[in-house]
């Protein structure tokens, strides 16, 4: 009768360890994936638009100026409110000059029949000197995830992408020459036991 060795089980564990590292990283690319193509996708669609995926935008903090709440290199995520929604305290992000900046409203006056929103960063000792209106806001602040911008800056990265899409490849192309040698072992294996 055809005994297992133990080559074969350290093979069979082996195979076992790389079935839960595919699982893995099909769990991980996958969303990175479809996260990548929405962005992309929007950016040609709407080009003079900030892309967000299912409702939310997200930004990568570069300055100082929410500190302590928000730091350089958290990740923040942003969603779009109606304009009656925004209050005093809010963290809103919105573009000045074609710079998006996220502060926090301080007032809210209201100025030629229009609502206008004072901002100041927690960290600043003034003020912002511009009036920020409701079509400049690009959404009010939902959650961060501390520390995690560079690594969100290189999923929207076309060349990263590029390596996602790769390693896919790469990976289906693995799976299926070791399921043709699977085979090929399992139909040698039935012919060694019917002798």
């Amino acid at each position: 009768m055809y005994k297992v060795s133990t080559t074969e089980k350290e093979s069979f564990r082996f195979k076992i360890f790389l079935k839960i590292i595919y699982v893995l990283i099909y769990v991980i690319i996958i969303p990175i994936l479809i996260y990548n193509f929405t962005l992309i996708i929007k950016s040609f669609i709407f080009k003079d638009e900030i892309p967000d995926f299912l409702g939310y935008k997200n930004f990568v903090i570069i300055s100082e100026s929410m500190e302590p709440t928000i730091n350089v290199d958290d990740s923040i995520f942003v969603k779009e409110v109606a304009e009656e929604d925004l209050k005093v305290n809010d963290i809103i992000s919105y573009n000045i000059n074609g710079e998006t900046i996220t502060h926090r409203i301080v007032k809210i006056q209201n100025e030629d029949g229009e609502k206008v929103y004072i901002t100041k960063g927690d960290n600043n000792m003034a003020e912002d000197k511009w009036k920020v209106t409701y079509k400049d806001i690009e959404g009010k602040y939902i959650f961060k995830i501390n520390g995690f911008g560079k690594f969100m800056e290189m999923l929207k990265s076309k060349v990263f992408l590029g390596i996602l899409i790769i390693l896919i490849i790469l990976s289906i192309v693995y799976n299926n020459n070791l399921s043709k040698k699977k085979l090929i072992r399992k139909e040698k294996r039935l012919k060694y036991e019917r002798k």
